[in-house]
């Protein structure tokens, strides 16, 4: 169960709940493959930290992506 962010919270950046799980996935794939230090340094997992990033508004979620 995902505590830190808050999902409630979470669903409100995005249109639709579908739109927000794509965004994490696309997120968590390029911190993955580019960023393997910065995941690294933050010790989170890769969707927590795509969901925070969102959640802090790092990264927005624009219709079409």
């Amino acid at each position: 169960m995902m505590i830190d962010p808050p999902i409630d919270k979470l669903i409100e950046k995005a249109d639709c709940r579908y739109a927000l799980v794509c965004a994490i996935s696309k997120r968590v794939s390029a911190i993955v493959t580019q960023e393997p230090e910065y995941l690294k340094e933050s010790g989170d997992k890769p969707v927590t930290l795509a969901a925070k990033e969102i959640y802090c508004d790092k990264i927005k979620i624009v219709d079409g992506e």
